[in-house]
């Protein structure tokens, strides 16, 4: 608490020093961006940051809709549906003055499918992307990918010159610790450019004059002074005493509070991500239980029996305050592949209870479960809460929380068995959660499956989609792989989470699905 009052209080005396007028924007949120090498985590406040600097080729706005970014036009080939064509935005330099061209797409794509990239499953369906000149590019696909655009949305183009010029060429090594030119600077085409970055503690970017998109955009924001606030309680005062203008995540304990501050406005929208559960079940014997020489989680039963004892509703009405949907599958209802019938609960606890003794363990066992603290809304209060469900069919769960940027390599590198994840579909299409989440952990595909979950056949499946254009046999099989998912309970959802953003009401935006505010979308009174 002491640390985080001192470092918040440093950089708002920062900021005052600068002085702050009307178009300074003061942001916070729980944790931080991981890196500012764009391709190599697949996280939400990591994209986040990088939206105010990089650009993908095509943007999705504050409504979800899809609108060009540095392409102006896309579509496949006349003759040829495995090749998509893009048409670049022509005239945009990056911030070191440099011209865009197909070159930095062609560098950017292939980077971005490299082994340590976490974007690399969004691109597996991507053979080869070539430059037909300096403003055309052609993608190629492994057969026609009717969704391809989607899946590009996320994907930041980088300078190659800059990028070889800093030896920075290969992605970030995230999982072994590595740090690069490209972790803690930038050079993108983006409305904002880097002034100075101290991670966890302040962010400074400063609006980009030469921005292509000066014109077409309100750019009211001239200056954003970004600072994570992890504590709830600090976060909020700040925003009460004017310290910050805005923040992603009001607590939902001060969402009263804040809204009855003159001054002061909360916008609430559902969130398209859900936050679950992952368990272990394909390792024979796992290190954070006490049973010997078996793997309790590798027991179907079992994990029917964790997933029928979490009681969603008491979550949600006590720990969330009724800001939550229950979940019973691991997609929100934005994406194409949900369905009412799957996303429907169940809460038994002596159903539970005749599992576990079928399954053995009728006294039931000890494990670890790894939780984040500063990544989603009440994120380890819900860990707390599960912990004492789980315990009434006696599985008796030691909690071990911690930031955000120690807990995700857990899971990467496949060294937790019982874990919380939070999960947003950018693409809004099954696929997406598919390849991150269910496909075997191999190096193109599953690199979030930390479940040791295995299954061929699905994985034929999960590949099917990228090249089936025929949209009723595609969402067929959509269907048929969530079937497995849910009979296998590879994972324990809680709920779909809704969006709480606090904001001076000088500022004016409407909530993006994606928790991934635009500044230069936003106005300023």
């Amino acid at each position: 608490m002491k640390r985080t009052t001192g470092l918040l209080a440093a950089a708002l005396l920062a900021s005052t020093a600068v002085g702050a007028s009307a178009e300074t924007l003061r942001w916070a949120r729980a944790g931080d961006s991981l890196t500012l090498d764009v391709h190599a985590q697949n996280e939400g406040p990591t994209h986040t940051l990088s939206h105010q600097i990089y650009e993908p080729l095509i943007i999705r706005d504050h409504d979800g809709q899809m609108q060009p970014a540095l392409a102006t036009s896309w579509a496949p080939k006349a003759d040829d549906p495995t090749v998509w064509v893009f048409e670049l935005r022509e005239g945009v330099t990056y911030h070191d003055g440099s011209d865009f061209t197909a070159e930095d797409v062609v560098f950017s794509i292939n980077r971005a499918k490299t082994p340590d990239s976490d974007m690399k499953e969004l691109l597996t369906s991507i053979t080869e992307v070539r430059a037909v000149d300096d403003y055309t590019v052609e993608i190629v696909t492994d057969g026609p990918n009717p969704i391809l655009p989607s899946n590009l949305t996320n994907l930041f183009m980088m300078d190659k010159g800059w990028a070889e010029e800093n030896d920075t060429v290969e992605v970030q090594d995230v999982e072994g610790g590595e740090q690069t030119y490209a972790t803690a600077n930038a050079n993108g085409t983006g409305p904002f450019r880097l002034i100075s970055r101290e991670p966890d503690v302040r962010t400074v970017l400063e609006r980009n004059e030469d921005y292509w998109g000066i014109d077409e955009f309100p750019l009211e924001v001239s200056r954003i002074e970004y600072t994570p606030i992890q504590n709830a309680a600090t976060r909020v005062a700040a925003l009460l005493s004017g310290e910050v203008d805005f923040i992603q995540d009001v607590p939902v304990q001060d969402l009263g509070r804040v809204a009855e501050t003159e001054g002061l406005v909360v916008k609430t929208a559902p969130q398209n991500r859900t936050i679950f559960f992952g368990l272990n079940m394909g390792a024979d014997d796992i290190a954070n239980d006490d049973v010997e020489g078996e793997n309790p989680l590798a027991d179907a039963n079992v994990r029917k029996a964790m997933n029928m004892a979490i009681n969603r509703d008491a979550i949600k009405q006590v720990v969330m305050r009724g800001q939550s949907e229950p979940a019973g599958m691991i997609a929100p209802p934005f994406v194409n592949g949900w369905s009412e019938a799957m996303d429907e609960t169940t809460t038994d606890v002596d159903a539970a209870k005749a599992l576990m003794e079928e399954a053995g363990y009728a006294d039931g066992f000890s494990i670890q479960l790894d939780c984040p603290n500063d990544r989603y809304v009440n994120d380890e209060a819900i860990c707390q809460a599960v912990v004492g469900m789980l315990g009434q069919i006696g599985i008796t769960v030691n909690l071990d929380a911690k930031p955000k940027a120690q807990h995700f390599p857990l899971i990467t590198n496949g060294e937790t068995d019982f874990y919380m994840l939070g999960w947003g579909v950018p693409t809004y299409d099954s696929e997406y959660i598919f390849n991150f989440l269910v496909h075997t952990r191999t190096d193109e595909r599953g690199s979030w499956n930390g479940t040791g979950f295995s299954n061929p056949e699905v994985d034929e499946m999960i590949v099917s989609l990228a090249s089936e254009t025929d949209l009723e046999v595609r969402n067929d099989t959509i269907q048929s792989i969530w079937e497995v998912v849910q009979d296998e309970t590879i994972y324990l959802p809680v709920h779909h989470q809704v969006l709480n953003w606090g904001m001076s009401e000088d500022v004016i935006t409407e909530v993006s699905p994606e928790d991934d505010p635009k500044f230069k979308f936003f106005e300023m009174n």
